[in-house]
């Protein structure tokens, strides 16, 4: 029988599908090699530096989640879904929700900054003109349901046996509509200053 070649795309594809169904803390040189029925020799070729192949799958994780996100849309309600979808990853990958929440991110100082680094650069415009609020109110709004999602998410997904999907939903859309009203009203405030 012709010995398999170990390639570096098979490594980084084992160590994935080891994060997706056990976590990150189980991508092993043990059980990578496992996984793709090889000795450890192989991996370790592949492998002198452990935090980069870390770093691999969590790219891979950020694309898996960017094209997860993407088919589970509502074209309709675009904004209100894209915060559902998160939580329903959540439900669906908790281990790839986890990685995505936990990784490090370099060089965030504030709120504003964390907002320019994981909000798309004209979402606010687009969320302005769907709800009719202002921009600024349309960044507060995504600002504060960025957070709330990745809060409630965090939840769902380390609880156990879990929380309900339709209870976080439920919570969600009321965080949603709070927020949507503090907009409003604060819009129509400058508004009437402005008279």
């Amino acid at each position: 029988m012709p010995k398999q070649r170990i390639t570096k795309e098979m490594v980084v594809d084992a160590a994935f599908e080891i994060a997706r169904r056990n976590g990150m803390d189980q991508v092993l040189v043990k059980n990578i090699a496992d996984r793709i029925g090889c000795s450890v020799q192989p991996i370790y070729s592949y492998c002198k530096n452990m935090e980069g192949l870390r770093q691999e799958v969590i790219a891979r994780t950020g694309s898996f989640i960017q094209h997860f996100i993407a088919t589970h849309l509502n074209k309709n309600d675009l904004f209100q879904s894209t915060g559902q979808a998160y939580i329903q990853l959540a439900e669906e990958e908790p281990h790839l929700f986890k990685i995505f929440i936990l990784r490090q991110r370099e060089g965030i100082t504030s709120l504003e900054e964390l907002y320019q680094a994981e909000a798309g650069e004209h979402i606010a415009e687009f969320i302005a003109n769907q709800l009719q609020i202002s921009v600024r109110e349309a960044r507060q709004l995504h600002l504060h349901m960025l957070i709330y999602t990745i809060g409630i998410g965090t939840i769902f997904a380390v609880t156990s046996p879990g929380i309900a999907p339709k209870e976080i939903f439920s919570q969600q859309e009321n965080a949603y509509k709070a927020f949507l009203s503090q907009s409003l009203a604060r819009d129509k405030k400058r508004e009437e200053s402005e008279l």
